[in-house]
Parts: structure tokens; sequence; C-alpha cells
């Protein structure tokens, strides 16, 4: 342990007149048991100064003696900080690195820790001296004296008080004066200025602790009240410097006192500024030394104008700066109105801002009646920007004179402000201005700034024609300069419409890829634009536009300079995310593959710091430890970013992905790791592998992410998605290759390599998810690039695929597909693109065999007569397949169009497994494809072994890469069954792509006896149920006046009427529905998907009818008291009928309809395989089942159970048991019916549930028929009186008018006896009693008329 101290000495010679000498003395203290510090630090703090010394004749006053610098052992190291109101010097923080490492220092800033004592010079020095604005309150009257001077009060008050503060603030480090500057009112206010080094609070206690002692007690000075301001140590700067209208502005309040209490405050507005939507505040201790505090302004408005305040507090001082802030209004200039001629001259724009602003961009947008695309020019440094325009006769032809264009150049700032200004253009045709056309045109020649290459002209050696004219190119003029990652154009324009080629080459004579340039022709010119959107150093160089005309050629040239710059996706950055306790610090680490000469800062919110470079063989490095301190509530729990940046010579930057780190309080945490931060239990956290301990090989550095999750009070490996390093390094090689521009030349030679090392890390492939997908992303960047593929590259492809499609691999492959369901499609979508680019030179294509994949194919050449028939064996796995194409079809290609089909024995396995369960037949995957896009349908047959054909009804089905948003599913659309026999099923399909066969276990075999019988059951049932509602409507229309006299029997009627007529029309519509289908052909789909709609709808309106019918009976009993009038309840009735099915039917529609999944694939029903679009039909229709049942067991219960002072008799119990029948019997059918219908939608369900649903479903109109109108005894009077039965209806009239209740059926037979005893029917006349009282009579007669 070591301890350095200053002490000051006064020394005065023992005579008549001493002359005082001022010392200052360094003292070094060295002890072993650091326990000592503390106790010799709280010695000197206590002692009382001046120290009075007298010896050998010299009189020797200590006056103060402060410790300055500490260091203390810290592992290895000695760690030297300073006291309180010191610090290192600039010098040595620079030479030295500090104890939070050597680039955490804040550029132009002291320091306040070293990791080691500075071997030669001083100790930690006096902080710069500041004046401090202070004041204190004497709790005396205020005497007006004071006001005054030159009064002698003034001058007393003065004398006495300095003297005070005099003996009380020498004690202070660097103390150099202190004077009193007045008084003011409030008792008296004592204003005064203290000369010194900034001292900490406990000093400038312990000194007005002093002053208390010195000065007289009449003074009455209240010690609480002392107050110090400063502003010399605060550092206020906004940014951006030039505000204008829509900036976020920056303010950085920045103080070297270690204090986060900070406000601000707006001048003008005289408002304290806090957190809210338009400011943002927060406040950052760094390096244990510095206050940085920062205000956000976010579109920034003249209101925000005016000077800002930034105040920090820590004990009684405070820290003040201001900062004027001016908001510009934005101002650019343009000539606001052109004429501009049709006559193909270019025609310049131009516009420029007013003021020097930090531009983003300047953007050019037009609007008008023609489109007339122009070139910009921008210079951002000088604020202006020029767009070129060239109109020709066919974009503004004769007759459209006038023509305007609203032209609009916006700019745009770095921190988000935005202002444009239009500019009108006039477009005149040239016919329409003859007589200024040739004036018009001479003076654009002036103006215009192009630079025209010299054509050149190569002659044919081997013709004797006269050689072609020439074409003069002219090409874009500006130098074109670049870094990687950013796009350029380059515009090539001949002056003539005549040409038989045109193409780029590089330098080297090689072919640019042709999808980087388009070519157009003009009636008087032609143009080719080559476009790059991402370039790479690889367009570094010189490039020719070549245009051919027989055998004359006419090239321009370009050079394009082309900067390096890591793209933004291969910056691999360390943290991803990580939780991190609230006191400590984190290293930030940013990582590329080149060493390039870049300038790499981090980028916290608006503060960079200097990054550290670290090489590591082919991969570098850099990094920054951030340090945070959390002391303040404010600044815990916090969530921070951060981005590095990286800046080539060219000054263009770069930035990462944000690297989130997340602090949080606490000390106790269940996992904890320096490298994956801190969690509690299920907490995940994921990292590249790269950073992570999954081992690896030094200088090739692995690919992928891996997830962590903590389980018990470790972080466990829950995902691993690694990259081995050498499929790492494809990866990284096949994204480059994608932006070649000789991608062409380089892709065979890749994909031998690839195949080459697949082979190698086949065992790593087959037990690692990383890899796979790697290998899967590879395959699908590359099937992107060719416009040919040779048989040599495709063998390389086909060995590629054969080895991630192996046995061992597919245990990956269901992890695989448990994480992302569209792997499989993607390879397989992959395979497909190679086999249409498959081109052969010799008219023959190779056949290809592997163990898991097989390829076959032919030419087509002119006058081919055989029918396409190639067969597939894979004997190891007991497969086989055959493709056959009738000749007929192959007579519609073009010559020379190539046919391949491709077969796979493991890739059904791996294909939407989670429909296997449900549709698994093991058999061939074939795809077939036609080497360019076919628009007419096109048959195919195909045979396939199936391995299961005791699984269910086999389907023909395809691979549609369209569905579940765009993973892939098996479709049936196009295909059917042509033939089963045994194990082989032949199926034919009217397009092309992968084909195979699933199994259908869930209904029968359309041609099965099963099938047959429920298809004539149904129409059988139809027909009666169609009938039966029918006669129901006659019924209720014949009986209608006598059933509906009072309101609850109208209602009554009023739902049973409409039950009948909702399954009417849904039975017809179901009947259409039927006519629709077709098992062999693609629907009507218009027609299915309306005739879906409908019967969904009056299905569903049939149960909510019946719903209706539960909640009036439950209404009538429950709610005996009130009563709502007849238009209230129809009104209710006709919305929950109605209104509710209309909902759930146009929400179901318009949910589904869109991705075509609304309905089934094979028939007009409501979707369940993809959507689960069933469901918005059964479960209303159970709930409704529910809710019937339980109004149902609560009527029953009440009449069972009558609450205290009811005495039901025998009447009553039968009458309500009377009211619940229709509901008791019908809702339990209905809900039946869609019971056994729900059953039939899932996997193995018995014949039993087809048979009985279709019963069911068929028979609904008869049982309505029965059981909802022909059992209502009213209805049976009332149809006996209308066919004038009039004996039989008034005895019965007689007997009811005696309180009969004999059942329609009483008289019958014994089980129809047994059947009415169900619902309280006893066959028996029972009389009323007169103890019958008259509410109980009008209860039972409401809720008996609810359903009679």
């Amino acid at each position: 342990m070591y301890l350095h101290s200053v002490g000051k000495w006064q020394s005065r010679a023992a005579t008549s007149h001493p002359t005082a000498e001022d010392y200052t003395v360094d003292i070094e203290i060295s002890f072993e048991n650091a326990s000592f510090l503390e106790p010799i630090k709280a010695y000197l703090n206590k002692l009382s100064f001046p120290i009075a010394e007298n010896s050998t004749g010299q009189t020797t006053d200590i006056l103060s003696m402060v410790v300055t610098t500490v260091c203390r052992p810290a592992g290895t190291e000695a760690w030297c900080s300073c006291e309180e109101g010191y610090r290192w010097g600039l010098e040595r923080c620079l030479h030295n690195l500090t104890c939070q490492g050597h680039d955490s220092l804040i550029s132009g800033h002291h320091c306040n820790c070293l990791k080691q004592l500075p071997p030669k010079g001083p100790f930690c020095q006096l902080k710069g001296a500041v004046t401090l604005r202070m004041s204190v309150r004497l709790n005396v009257d205020f005497p007006e004296d004071l006001k005054n001077s030159s009064s002698a009060l003034y001058r007393s008050y003065k004398t006495d008080l300095e003297l005070a503060f005099f003996q009380g603030y020498s004690t202070l480090s660097g103390f150099k004066s202190v004077t009193i500057t007045g008084f003011r009112a409030g008792s008296v206010i004592v204003d005064y200025e203290v000369t010194a080094v900034s001292p900490s609070p406990e000093l400038m206690h312990r000194a007005n602790e002093q002053i208390l002692q010195s000065i007289s007690q009449a003074y009455r000075m209240d010690y609480n009240s002392f107050q110090a301001f400063t502003s010399n140590e605060t550092k206020l700067t906004a940014i951006p410097e030039v505000i204008f209208e829509g900036d976020t502005v920056t303010v950085l309040c920045e103080n070297e006192i270690f204090s986060s209490n900070v406000s601000w405050y707006h001048v003008e507005r005289h408002m304290d500024i806090q957190n809210s939507s338009k400011f943002s505040v927060y406040t950052v201790l760094l390096n244990n030394i510095t206050s940085v505090s920062n205000l956000t302004i976010r579109n920034a408005t003249q209101d925000d104008t005016g000077e800002y305040i930034c105040k920090l507090t820590l004990d009684i001082f405070e820290y003040e700066a201001r900062k004027k802030i001016n908001v510009n209004s934005m101002g650019i200039s343009a000539n606001k109105e052109m004429k501009v001629m049709c006559d193909n001259n270019s025609v310049p724009l131009e516009c420029c801002s007013e003021k020097t602003g930090n531009w983003s961009s300047i953007e050019w947008k037009q609007q008008g009646g023609v489109h007339i695309h122009g070139t910009p020019e921008t210079d951002l440094e000088s604020g202006c920007s020029k767009y070129t325009i060239i109109a020709d006769v066919t974009q503004c032809p004769s007759g459209s004179s006038g023509t305007k264009v609203i032209y609009t150049c916006e700019f745009v700032s770095v921190h988000g402000a935005r202002g444009s200004e239009n500019i009108e253009v006039t477009f005149t045709p040239v016919g329409d201005n003859s007589n200024h056309t040739k004036e018009v045109q001479e003076f654009v020649k002036n103006v215009m700034e192009t630079s025209t290459v010299q054509s050149t002209t190569w002659s044919s050696l081997k013709t004797s024609k006269a050689q072609e004219q020439q074409a003069n190119l002219t090409i874009t003029p500006d130098p074109i300069s670049v870094s990687e990652g950013q796009n350029f154009s380059i515009r090539c324009i001949s002056d003539m419409s005549n040409y038989d080629e045109v193409y780029w080459n590089t330098s080297a004579g090689i072919k640019i890829y042709k999808r980087f340039y388009t070519t157009r022709r003009y009636p008087d010119r032609a143009e080719s634009v080559l476009t790059v959107k991402t370039s790479t150093r690889e367009w570094n160089g010189t490039y020719h536009c070549i245009f051919r005309y027989k055998n004359s050629y006419s090239i321009a040239t370009k050079d394009v300079t082309v900067h390096p710059l890591p793209l933004e996706s291969n910056i691999m950055i360390d943290p991803l995310e990580v939780t991190v306790p609230c006191k400590g610090s984190y290293s930030f680490k940013c990582c590329i593959k080149e060493d390039e000469d870049y300038k790499v800062t981090f980028q916290m919110d608006s503060f960079f710091f200097p990054a550290a470079k670290e090489v590591n063989e082919k991969q570098v490095c850099y990094k920054y430890k951030y340090h945070f301190i959390t002391d303040s509530v404010s600044f815990c729990p916090r969530n921070i970013e951060m981005f590095c940046h990286f800046t080539n010579a060219a000054n263009n930057s770069v930035r990462s992905p944000s690297m989130k780190l997340n602090l949080i309080p606490g000390k106790n945490f269940t996992c904890q790791d320096p490298a994956i931060g801190v969690g509690g239990p299920g907490k995940v956290i994921q990292k590249l592998c790269q950073f992570s301990n999954v081992p690896s090989i030094p200088g090739s550095p692995i690919g992928g992410v891996i997830t962590y999750q903590c389980e018990g009070s470790q972080w466990m490996v829950k995902r691993n998605d690694c990259i081995s390093a050498e499929i790492n390094g494809l990866l990284y090689l096949a994204k480059a290759l994608i932006k070649s521009p000789s991608q062409d030349e380089k892709l065979p030679t890749y994909l031998h390599n690839l195949s080459i090392s697949t082979g190698k890390v086949e065992q790593e492939i087959s037990v690692s998810t990383g890899n796979l997908r790697a290998i899967i992303s590879i395959l699908d960047l590359l099937s992107a690039v060719p416009t040919q593929v040779n048989s040599e590259m495709m063998t390389h492809v086909l060995s590629t695929v054969n080895v991630i499609l192996g046995n061992p691999t597919l245990s990956t492959w269901k992890i695989l597909q448990q994480q992302q369901t569209n792997e499989s499609s993607r390879l397989l979508d992959s395979v497909e693109r190679f086999t249409r680019a498959l081109q052969s030179g010799d008219g023959n294509i190779l056949p290809i065999s592997q163990t898991n994949v097989q390829m076959r194919g032919i030419v087509i050449k002119t006058g081919y007569s055989k029918n396409y028939n190639e067969s597939f064996v894979f004997s190891e796995k007991d497969l086989w397949g055959s493709v056959v194409i009738d000749e007929s079809q192959l007579e519609s290609l073009q010559p020379d169009s190539t046919i391949i089909t491709v077969a796979f024995p493991t890739l059904k396995t791996i294909l939407a497994q989670n429909a296997q369960a449900k549709h698994f037949a093991r058999s061939l995957v074939m795809t077939t494809t036609v080497s360019y896009h076919l628009t007419t349908p096109f048959k195919i047959s195909m045979t396939f072994k199936n391995s299961n054909p005791s699984g269910g009804v086999p389907r023909c089905v395809f691979w549609n890469f369209n569905l579940a948003d765009g993973t892939g599913g098996w479709d049936s659309d196009g295909c059917y069954v042509k033939e089963v026999k045994g194990d082989i099923v032949a199926c034919a399909c009217d397009h092309l792509t992968s084909f195979s066969i699933l199994m259908s276990p869930d209904s029968p075999d359309p041609g099965s006896l099963l099938k047959i019988l429920l298809d004539i059951i149904s129409y059988i049932g139809l027909g009666f149920s169609i009938l039966s509602l029918a006669a129901c409507l006659v019924v209720e229309a014949v009986v209608w006046k006598s059933v509906t006299k009072n309101r609850t029997s109208y209602m009554r009627h009023i739902c049973i009427v409409n039950i009948a007529a909702s399954l009417l029309v849904a039975d017809t519509w179901f009947i259409v529905a039927a006519a629709i289908h077709d098992h062999h052909y693609p629907l009507n789909e218009t027609a299915c998907v309306a005739a879906t709609f409908f019967i969904h709808f009056f299905y569903l309106s049939v149960f909510f009818w019946m719903l209706t019918l539960g909640l009036m009976l439950f209404y009538r009993l429950v709610f005996i008291l009130h009563d709502a009038s007849k238009s209230n309840q129809k009104a209710i009735a006709f919305f929950l009928g109605y209104g509710c099915p209309l909902i759930i039917s146009v929400i179901t529609v318009g949910a589904t309809q869109p991705q075509d999944v609304y309905t089934r694939k094979n028939a007009c029903w409501l979707n369940w395989e993809d959507t689960k679009a069933l469901l918005a039909f059964i479960i209303p229709a159970l709930i409704i089942v529910v809710v019937n049942m339980t109004i149902t067991v609560v009527v029953i219960t009440k009449i069972l159970r009558p609450s205290v002072g009811d005495k039901p008799n025998k009447q009553e119990k039968s009458s309500l048991f009377q009211i619940s029948k229709s509901i008791g019997v019908l809702t339990p059918l209905l809900g039946l019916t869609w019971g056994f219908g729900l059953a039939t939608v899932f996997q193995g369900s018995n014949a039993v549930f087809h048979i009985v649903f279709t019963l069911l479903n068929a028979f609904q109109g008869l049982f309505i028929l029965l059981f909802g109108c022909l059992w209502d005894q009213k209805v049976q009077e009332a149809l006996l009186n209308k066919f004038s039965l009039s004996r039989w209806s008034s005895q019965h009239s007689k007997s009811t008018s005696l309180g009969s209740t004999t059942p329609v059926f009483s008289m019958s037979s014994p089980i129809s006896r047994r059947f009415n005893n169900l619902f309280g029917k006893t066959g028996t006349y029972n009389v009323s009693t007169p103890e019958t009282t008259s509410s109980s009579l009008e209860n039972s007669s409401s809720a008996y008329s609810l359903l009679n």
C-alpha cells in the first residue's frame, strides 16, 4: 500500500518584521497492511488547521495536509487513483494504461486511475481553479444600509465576513481568493465568490464549519443555507450545428463531476424539460470521473428555438451551462417552371439548398401525365443536385402539347429533416413547335454535359462486304467511385437503333452475367444500362459496353473504382444480446475476415468510442470495453444498444447490426457466465458460435448461432445451429459469388468444390442442423445464378443432394423440420431450378444415378415422334416409379427443349412431416420439368410403387410451393388417380412439378360400396328432408292465425318457421355443391366458394334460431315479471338468427379466401387441413347445443324443485315439460349430427361415424317436421279444426277446457306412451284444482305458448 499527501507550510523568522514564505511538501507513506489507509485518512481529516510549530527560532504554521494519491494492489498490478479534487495529468493518461482499460479514455479528458505509478514526474495534480458563486443566509433582519456599499455597516459586514471566509476557505486546495459581491434581502443573503481548485463536498463542509467557528454569533449564520454555483466545468454542445425543422437534435452536457442529478430547462418556454414524446433526457456516468447528460429534441420546430440550461446538482454545488439553439427553416432554390422540347436532347433540372447542411441524400420524384425519368447528379457537400431528363417523341406524342410534369427535389438531412421544392416542366412534342425545333436543338447541344467515347470498329477479315456504318456511343460521363455494398449504374447510349447483340465485358474479356444489364431499343437510338445493386471489390476495374451490328463493333469504356468496405451481413458481432448486473463492465466485439485499413468506432446513442484492433490470422476483431456505474436509480435497469462503424478511405461507412446490453439490478442470479451473461430460469440467450465455447480450428471461424437456456443453475445448450469451418467458408464464398460480375465463369468450379467438400464432411452434416441448413442455403443461392447448366455441373449438384438425403441425415432432417418447416421445400425448389437450366451440347442428357437420387431426361428435336417414358428403380429402398408423357404433348414444345425427371426415394419422409401421420405413403417423389415456361395444360402420367397399400385410399398429389404462406404443402389440384392395382398406383396430372401419392384413411374410397351407400343415403335423405321442410312451412302457413294469438306463441312459431326455412335453403345449396363436386378435375372455384358460404351461413342460422328459441324459454321462466314488446323480441331474434351467422361467415371467408384456403381442395365445404376453417361452424354449433341443453336442465330443475312458497300441481309440471320438449329433442339431434360430423374429420375415424353422420344430416328436415311442428298440440287442434273434424275436435276441446293434457300420441301404442312419458306425459286426464292461483296459471300458459 502506498499513500502520497501534500502538506502546506508557512515559515516566518522570529524578528520584528517577519517575512512569511509558503512551502508545499510531498509526503510518501508506504505500509503493508491496507487496513491502515482509512485510519490515516480519518486522522488527517480531523486535524484543525493552521497548526503552529516553533523550533530553532522559526515559526511554522501547517496550513493543510491533503491526501492526493493512493496506490492499491490489484492482482499483479498496482492501481493508483486520485482523491477528490485531484487528477492525473493528461500526458500521464495518454501514455499509461488506465484502470478501466486503455480504450476507455475519452479524447481530451483527464483520467482518475492508472494501472501503475508513473516512474517519473508528479503525482495526482490539483484540478484547475474555478470561481464558485456562493451564498449563505444570516438569520437577522435586513438593514437598509446594506444596499449602500459605501455605508459603514456595509464595510463592517464585508470585513468581518471576508475574514471568516478567508480563515475557512484558505484550507481548500488551490485557494486563491474570496470576495463578497453584495447583500440581498430575505433575512440577509450574502453573495460571495471563492476561487480555488474545485473542492469536494466534504472539504467544503469542513471549510464552512471553520467559518462558523470564526464568525461572531451575532451574525446568526445558517449552516444549512450554504450554496455554490459554477459554470466553469460544464461543457454544452449541440448536434447538429445547423439545425433544420424536422431534425432530431442532441444537446450534450458534459461535466467532470461524478453525479447523475442533472436537470434541463428551456428559458423561453419557462419549462422544466421531462421525458416525453418530444424530449428525451438521460444521464450516464463515464470512467468514474465524468457526467454526460443527453437531451434529445425530436422533430425540431421553430418553437424549440431558444436558450437551454443544463444544471447538475451535487450536495451544495450547482453546476450550470447555457446553450442557445436556433431552428432554421429549410430554404431550397430552384427554377420553378421550365419548358422542354421532346427532341431526344438532355435538359438539366437543378435545385440547391440556401443553407449549408449535413445532407444524407437529395431525392427526385415526379408526378404527372407522362413518366420521363432522368439521371440524378448530386453533390451533398455543396447542397446541389442536377436531374438530367431526355424526352423523345415516343414519350410525348403529337397532340399532347402542354403536358405538365411536377419534378420534386427533396433534401434529407442526416438528422431527419426533410424539405422539398417543385419544378413544373411543360413538355412539347416536336411536331407542335416546328418553328423552334432547330433553335431548341442547338441550344440543348451547347449545354449538354456528356462525354462521347469515340467508337472503335472491328472489321471481319472473312467478309468482302463493305464495312457497316459505325454507331457512336455515349456513356455515363461522371467518374464512378463507390464502396462495397453501394450501388452504381452505367448508361451506354447508341445513336443508332439497329443492333444484333449488346453485351458488357470486363477488361479481361469476361462477359458480364446478363441479369446485371438491360437493353432497350428506341426509334432513333438504343440504350443499355449496367446496374449493380450491391457492389463488391470484384467490380473494381474497366468495363466495355459493346454494340454489335453484323460485323461492326462499337465499344465504349468506363472505369469503376470500388473501395473495400465490409458488408453489414459479414460483420460478426458479440454479443447479439446479453443481460448483465448493473455494476461492472462488458466488452463488445465486431469481427470481419479481411484486414483492411478501416477506422472503427463504437456508437452508443450519440456517443462514439475508439476501438482496439486485434488480428487473429484470417480474422480481424475490434473491441470496446464499456464501463457502467449504476448507483443512480435512474440508470438501472436500462437497455443499451451498441453499434460498430467501419469507415474506409473514401469516407464511406457501414454500421453493424445492433448489440443489445440489458442492465438489471440485483446480485443473486440463477445462471451466471462471464460470456453468456446472467438470467433466471427459462431465460434464452443466443450467441454467434464463433464467440461461444464450441471447439473450432484456430484461424478458421465457424458460423451459425447457438442458443442457451437457463436450466437449474447452469446455461445449457438448447439448440446448436453451428456451421463447421469448412462449410461456413463455402457459404461465405457462395454469398460472394452471387454478387460477382463473372458468376457464370466461377459456378462450375464452385459446384465441383462443393460436391467434394460435402463428401468429406458427410458425418458432420448428418449430425448438425446448422451444417445441413447451410448446404441447403448454398444450393438455394446458386440455383438462381445459372442460365445454363451442363451435365458435369448437374452431376456435382446431385452428388451434393445425395449426401444430404442419405439415411444417416434423416434424423437431423426431423429436427430441422421442427425448427423451420420449409427447408425441404427450398431443397426441392433448388433442384427444380437447376434441372430447368440443364442443357446438352450434343443433344443427349446423360442419366445420373446415385443412392438417393436419380435423373433421366431427353432433348426434344424437330420431328421427335416417341413418348417420353422414363423409369426409376431403387432396389435398396424397394421403390420404383415411372413417368410417361404422350407424343402429342411433346409436339407442342419448342425444338431443343429439355424434359428432365429427378426421382428421390427419401425426400418423401422429410417433406411436410407434420402431415405424414395422416397421409403417409412410402413412395418416390418424382419431379419433372421443361426448360421453358409452359402456359397451357401439359398432361403427364405417372406410376408409383406404394409400400403401404393398406394405409388407406391413395391420392395423387404434387408439391405446391405456394401453400402455407410459402412454406409449401401437398396439393391435389389437377391430379387424380387413374387406377389402383395392389401396390401400384397410376396417376394423371395436367401440369408439371414434383409428384407423389398420399393415403387418405379419413374418407371412403370413391368407388367403394361404402361411398356408394353414403351417396344413396344422402340424396334420398335430402329429398325427404326438403319435402318435410316444405311441408312444415305449409303447415305453419295454414295454422298461423290459430297458433299465434299471444306474444310468446307468436315468437315461438317465428323461430320454427325460420329454422325450417334456413335448413331448406341449406339443403338446397348442399345439392348444388354436390353437383359442382368432381374428383377428377379442378372445381369451379367461384361457384364452389359461393356454395360453401351459403351452406355455412344457413346451417349456422339453424343453430342460432335454436339458440333464440332456448333463450326465449329461459327468459319467460326466469324473468317472470318482465315483459318485452313484440317488436323488441322480434328484432333481437332476427339479429341472433341471421346477424350472428352472417358475421361469422363473412369473417371466415374474408380471412381464408385471399389465401385460397377457404374451401377444401376436392369438396365444396369449409377447409380443415390447412386452416381449420370448419371450426367456424363446429364451435358455435356445439356451444349452442350445450347452452340449450343447460336451459332444458334448468327448466326441469325449477319444476322439480320449486322455490319457497310455490306449490306446483301436476298440470304445471306437465305443462312445463311440454314447453321444453322441442328444445330437448331437436337440439340433441342437431348437435349429435354435427358431433358425428366432427368425428369424421379426425384421423382414423370409423366408417360407422360416416354412416351415422350421413343419416342424421340427411333426415334433419324430417325431425323438424315431426318434433318442431306436428308434435305441437295446438297445431294438431288447428289442423283438425281446419279440416272440419268437428266431433273429435269439440270433444277434445271440451276435455282441454277441463284441464286435459293428453298428448297426441298418448292413445296410440305402448312405445309412443313411453316416449311421451319421457317428457312428463302420463297418458291420463288431469283436471286442475281450485287452489291453482292466477299467477301460476299465467306462468304455465306463457311458457307453454313459447313452444306450442
